[in-house]
């Protein structure tokens, strides 16, 4: 933004205020009166806690008059549906687009869907409702199940789904960026890299923590004290965030670990643990190679 205020000049004539003080804080003269005029006397002011009492006794009135109403409406706000996945991917854009430009904040926002449907669809094939993904500004996006899957091997199926489909979704900006050049195509296929390859840290919440599930709890544990250690390097809210809620869920999982529940729950059959892993090591793999191919620097304001 072009900065178009002006240095004020060394000499320049006061202009009187509403202040009662002209610029630069050089005061008004007195104004003079005839000798015939007596100005009339200055009324007394209030004491301040006079003029205080008024208008909140007033804004009193007011939310005690309108209080049921307010509430009334508090609690219809949800079942009006404003929230809906589009509502919330235009607040995100505009949110985005408030450290990165608007066509940067759009892609990402789509990029954002794409993995967020991977799960929606997975879910749907084992059979669990879901919620229609919802974004959240600045920490990304979200689906909420109705229901648990109904063991580890499904759960990891879920959790691997977003970043598998998420991943091809990346192909589309590089797609545009090989055959247009533009940068901003570039720099969405290489924070599209990025998102799914952090998705795949082996922490709860996330979905690399979910595919573990199919693996091995001790993997929990790991992937935690590693995000702990990134967090201390590199200061971040949302590392923070997911450090705390990782740290709540993985503690809650290691106590019930030996119940009956639990252990039916982590059945998994041998060669499910290794066509997980197969996918898991190898699609980190490729998000590596795809962040290293489409790597530029540049800055948030470039973007």
């Amino acid at each position: 933004m072009e900065n178009r205020a002006e240095s004020a000049p060394h000499e320049a004539s006061p202009t009187p205020s509403l202040t009662g003080h002209a610029a630069y804080g050089e005061p008004v003269p007195a104004p003079h009166y005839p000798p015939s005029y007596t100005p009339e006397p200055t009324k007394a002011k209030p004491p301040l806690w006079k003029r205080l009492l008024g208008p909140l006794a007033a804004a009193a009135l007011l939310i005690f008059k309108f209080g049921a109403k307010l509430k009334g409406l508090l609690l219809l706000l949800p079942k009006l549906k404003i929230f809906t996945t589009s509502a919330s991917a235009l607040v995100s854009v505009a949110a985005y687009a408030l450290i990165w430009t608007w066509k940067f904040a759009l892609g990402f926002v789509v990029l954002l869907f794409i993995h967020e449907m991977g799960h929606v669809l997975q879910l749907r094939r084992e059979g669990i409702k879901a919620s229609a993904p919802m974004f959240i500004p600045f920490l990304g996006a979200a689906v909420m199940m109705k229901e648990l899957p109904k063991d580890a091997a499904a759960e990891a199926r879920v959790g691997l789904a977003g970043p598998v489909l998420g991943s091809l979704g990346c192909l589309i900006p590089l797609g545009l960026y090989v055959a247009t050049g533009d940068d901003l195509f570039q720099a969405l296929a290489y924070i599209g890299f990025f998102l799914n390859l952090f998705n795949l840290l082996p922490v709860l919440p996330l979905d690399g923590g979910r595919a573990m599930a199919a693996l091995s709890p001790w993997m929990w544990i790991v992937g935690w004290l590693g995000l702990i250690a990134l967090a201390w390097f590199f200061p971040n809210p949302i590392i923070l965030l997911v450090a705390l809620l990782g740290g709540l869920e993985t503690w809650r999982r290691w106590k019930a670990r030996k119940s009956p529940e639990s252990q039916r729950y982590n059945e998994v059959r041998p060669r499910t643990r290794v066509a997980v892993a197969a996918v898991y090591i190898g699609l980190a793999l490729l998000l590596v190679v795809g962040m290293d191919a489409t790597f530029v620097e540049r800055t948030l304001d470039s973007v």
